[in-house]
């Protein structure tokens, strides 16, 4: 069994661990220019990662988020979740909040400020923020599995995933 995370974007990040260690760690982008051919080349490049014992966790919408950066997330987050699901995957919906109080303790830390507290529980550094969010989503998949001990405020942010 392997726990995929994805944190959906223009650069998606995509973290695959097996057997304890991480077999993936990358930022998926696109050439192409035209919406909504870009998101479905992202969702269809994501696809090709997935094999059918994975066990995924995708970063949820912030739906307080403002600007018109907003609509492309939900453009790519909506057609990366078709994608799965027409190809027959399950997927839990993490929300922004769970995965920095899972990696932090806290549901409100900056992005720049969960790079260390990601280092010192599990090794694991990227310059990509989508990648580190993204390590944390394979992580919390992991968790939900059963594979590993939680901390308290770990145990909390998971009683938040429906």
């Amino acid at each position: 069994m392997r726990f995929v995370g994805i944190d959906p974007s223009t650069k998606t990040g995509l973290v695959i661990l097996e057997d304890n260690k991480v077999h993936t760690a990358i930022e998926i982008t696109s050439k192409e220019e035209r919406d909504p051919h870009r998101f479905m080349d992202i969702a269809q490049t994501v696809r090709k990662y997935i094999t059918e014992h994975d066990v995924i966790c995708i970063e949820g919408f912030s739906y307080n988020s403002k600007g018109s950066a907003v609509s492309v997330q939900y453009g790519i987050g909506w057609i990366l979740r078709s994608e799965l699901i027409r190809a027959g995957f399950d997927y839990y919906d993490v929300s922004p909040t769970v995965v920095k109080k899972f990696a932090t303790g806290k549901g409100n830390t900056k992005k720049e400020e969960m790079v260390l507290p990601i280092y010192k529980r599990w090794g694991f550094e990227h310059s990509s923020d989508n990648v580190r969010d993204a390590f944390v989503l394979a992580q919390i998949t992991r968790a939900l599995s059963g594979q590993v001990e939680l901390t308290k405020f770990q145990k909390e942010a998971l009683s938040k995933i429906s």
